[in-house]
């Protein structure tokens, strides 16, 4: 079996477990009365879903041997960041949260087993061309615009998907803007590491080859 087959057969079943796992959390959502606007206003799950998409496509694009653009290697650097921060965030911060209705395998599908097999699948298959720091900065749009609309959403509705984000529960907007800083300084550092791991990578596979 070879690499290129290995490497589709992956990101199909890491999609389509991904898929499986939020549409069996999504329909007790559902059962139960929950909001829609709430189930995808997680950041785990929009990263998830993101993550599922990209694996999807990639592999179509592998099976029908589409050569990967720089286009794809920085939205496949995106989830991998994206990912890496939903596993993360909740370990040092959820981890010991109450997780209400979230079944036990869809909690370690989703913020265990895929933020570790999207940076495994980053290091296997690292970008075909040097991402460059301006480009990286492309991949702090996405977490900047998540911010904005929990904070916008959560002052106009009362809900926050997230304690750290919720002043009323951690003491204050004070409180949230540490939060925010310590967040956003996160993603820096993390895409910095993508793409330094993305592109060493990418130099010793094209040596090697």
């Amino acid at each position: 079996m070879t690499k290129h087959t290995i490497l589709t057969a992956l990101r199909l079943v890491l999609g389509l477990l991904i898929l499986s796992a939020i549409g069996t959390q999504f329909f007790i959502h559902l059962r139960l009365g929950y909001s829609v606007v709430n189930f995808f206003s997680y950041f785990t799950n929009l990263s998830n879903l993101f993550a599922a998409i990209v694996l999807l496509v990639g592999a179509y694009r592998l099976a029908t041997r589409r050569k990967p653009s720089i286009s794809q290697d920085l939205i496949r650097g995106a989830s991998a960041v994206n990912m890496a921060i939903v596993g993360i965030v909740f370990v040092v911060l959820l981890r010991n949260v109450p997780l209400g209705n979230l079944l036990p395998w869809v909690n370690t599908t989703l913020h265990y087993i895929m933020p570790a097999a999207v940076m495994l699948e980053w290091i296997f298959q690292p970008p075909t061309t040097k991402i460059r720091f301006k480009q990286m900065l492309l991949w702090q749009a996405f977490p900047l615009l998540y911010l904005v609309y929990v904070l916008i959403r959560g002052a106009l509705v009362g809900w926050y998907p997230y304690p750290f984000l919720n002043p009323a529960t951690v003491g204050g907007y004070k409180v949230v803007t540490v939060y925010i800083i310590a967040i956003v300084v996160l993603f820096l550092v993390v895409s910095w590491l993508v793409l330094t791991v993305g592109n060493k990578r990418s130099e010793y596979v094209t040596a090697s080859e």
